[in-house]
């Protein structure tokens, strides 16, 4: 099971070669992008657990780039690195949503700590929400604990997010939840930019329930959603 999803922006080929395979062998899944506008394709239609962006970027810089992922995921923890190390940078890219700052050239060692910081903290806080310990749906089995969606010999590894999204959902299973009472519960408000992000982990998650067609996420029109999960099979 991988420790965590990071999405990592760097242009310079070189170190983000190193970086991934340092990240890698310490076993990490790491989804690398080149420029802003690549890496904001891909967090606005996948889930991480972290992102590492360097500040000084083709297309989009890192500064931008935070803000435009704080639209609609205010609670993914974001690493900048950057070579800038004055007081007024640190304190600038913390002002665009970053959680953390590193300055180049910086250490394996010291962006690992980091990362696992953050990671833990997650843990921690799905450990605190989650219960019950192991849910059986349809053909799936999901431990929230160890974040995994199971189905057969296929295992899924779920961001802390999708984890709590998707075991509130079961909680109330075949329940209409409104959008609002979903926000308040997994997201702790229901502000537009949550709102953004839920649908987007929906998504995410209805994509990994597809393979049982006895399991669907359904849209209740301008109300919310609904897990259901059919005593038999069509």
């Amino acid at each position: 099971m991988t420790k965590g999803r990071i999405l990592y922006v760097e242009d310079d080929l070189t170190l983000s070669f190193v970086t991934r395979d340092n990240l890698e062998m310490r076993g990490y899944s790491v989804d690398f992008s080149e420029d802003g506008i690549t890496a904001l394709e891909k967090i606005s239609t996948k889930s991480y657990d972290i992102c590492i962006l360097d500040v000084m970027l083709p297309k989009m810089d890192g500064f931008t780039l935070a803000r435009k992922i704080r639209v609609f995921n205010e609670e993914i923890p974001i690493i900048f690195l950057t070579a800038r190390s004055t007081r007024e940078d640190k304190i600038f890219g913390l002002q665009q949503g970053g959680d953390d700052y590193i300055t180049k050239p910086f250490s394996i060692e010291e962006l690992v700590l980091k990362i696992e910081v953050f990671l833990k903290r997650s843990k921690i806080q799905l450990r605190h929400e989650k219960k019950p310990e192991l849910f059986l749906f349809g053909h799936f089995s999901f431990s929230p604990e160890n974040l995994r969606l199971t189905f057969g010999e296929n295992h899924h590894d779920l961001t802390h997010r999708e984890a709590i999204l998707l075991a509130f959902l079961l909680q109330n299973k075949g329940k209409v939840l409104r959008r609002e009472d979903i926000l308040n519960s997994v997201w702790g408000n229901d502000h537009f930019f949550s709102s953004r992000s839920m649908d987007v982990f929906i998504s995410r998650l209805r994509k990994l329930l597809k393979s049982d067609t006895k399991v669907r996420i359904e849209s209740v029109h301008n109300v919310g959603y609904r897990l259901v999960v059919s005593e038999s099979y069509d």
